[in-house]
């Protein structure tokens, strides 16, 4: 398996493509120190979280993130 393919790598290239937009993306607490399942969100410089925040806080997976990214951004590259 390449090492592109962990999720520690996709989630460097995901914050260095959301930042080009302004975006930030978060990551729960409790999955970095505990080990816990967590999860993602998106917020933008204004710090207004725009995704990942239904229906409860920080629920949105990897692949979640990746696909909002590339479904919000395409138009403005």
């Amino acid at each position: 398996m390449s090492r592109k393919d962990f999720d520690v790598s996709r989630m460097r290239r995901l914050k260095r493509y959301a930042a080009r937009y302004g975006l930030t993306i978060l990551t729960d607490e409790k999955m970095k120190v505990l080990g816990t399942t967590g999860g993602h969100a998106i917020r933008d410089e204004t710090y207004t979280v725009l995704f990942g925040n239904v229906p409860k806080p920080f629920s949105a997976s990897l692949d979640d993130i990746e696909n909002w990214l590339e479904a919000n951004t395409a138009g403005e590259e």
